[in-house]
């Protein structure tokens, strides 16, 4: 800000404060909100009127992220099962990928949901009794079978299991959607939209990889 010379201290600092006030007035002397990005988004400023008028969470929202932290522990669960059963680099480098995208996931969803004042599952709280058994999710019987089983064997039962589960994870998000006002808010909007897309293509490649082996 240019100013004239012999301007006092005095009134050159009251000028700065009256400037100050001018910007916040433009908002309605409210600081802009900064929204968080879902996994592999940047986070975005938003006003504090857009903030007011997005639309919020429900009943359903929770209940989705919360089955979604047990779905993708299990997935986690499986892909710890690879380490020591199959010789296939292609097969390491798909665990890989499931283990990095779904544990930045599942811290994701819990700073979510505690944020919200909801109840965030706890590491292992899909092993407990009576645990939520979402759709795709093996059962105790599948994991013992998966666990099992070796080299080929076990190649072929997790990419069918894998791919039966990812399978769930889609029917989680569709259900997520037809619930009247969920999915709405702009984050978890765009998690389960994610999840959708990459789940889908991660299924397709699952899918060429498990013809290859029954040749």
């Amino acid at each position: 800000m240019a100013t004239a010379r012999g301007t006092s201290p005095a009134l050159l600092i009251l000028m700065l404060i009256l400037t100050g006030a001018s910007c916040r007035s433009g908002m309605g002397g409210q600081s802009p909100v900064v929204q968080p990005g879902a996994p592999g988004q940047e986070s975005r400023t938003i006003t504090p009127a857009q903030s007011a008028a997005a639309p919020r969470h429900n009943a359903a929202d929770i209940k989705f992220m919360q089955g979604m932290i047990h779905h993708h522990a299990q997935a986690l669960d499986m892909t710890a099962l690879l380490a020591t059963r199959t010789n296939r680099e292609d097969m390491k480098k798909l665990a890989l990928r499931i283990e990095l995208s779904q544990e930045d996931e599942i811290t994701m969803m819990r700073e979510w949901l505690a944020s919200r004042g909801a109840d965030v599952p706890g590491e292992h709280a899909h092993h407990a009794p009576g645990a939520p058994l979402m759709p795709g999710m093996l059962t105790d019987e599948h994991m013992a079978r998966l666990a099992a089983a070796k080299g080929v064997e076990f190649d072929r039962l997790f990419l069918e299991y894998m791919i039966k589960h990812h399978e769930g994870a889609l029917v989680m998000v569709k259900e997520l959607f037809s619930t009247s006002g969920a999915g709405q808010e702009a984050e978890i909007f765009a998690f389960a939209s994610d999840v959708d897309a990459d789940q889908l293509i991660e299924i397709r490649r699952m899918g060429v990889m498990l013809k290859e082996l029954q040749k």
